[in-house]
């Protein structure tokens, strides 16, 4: 693979990561859920009306 097709690869990548994430923010909204992450290497519960 070129350095062209990796880069554009890894664009791709990058931008079905951030797809996800906003997928499941709009589940976890719709459906008044939580999302449970790793913030500062502490796990932290973060409810719908906190997202974004």
């Amino acid at each position: 693979m070129s350095e062209v097709e990796i880069e554009q690869m890894q664009e791709k990548i990058d931008a079905g990561i951030l797809l996800a994430q906003q997928r499941l923010k709009e589940k976890c909204k719709k459906e008044d859920g939580e999302l449970v992450i790793m913030r500062d290497g502490k796990i932290t519960h973060i409810t719908a009306d906190e997202l974004e």
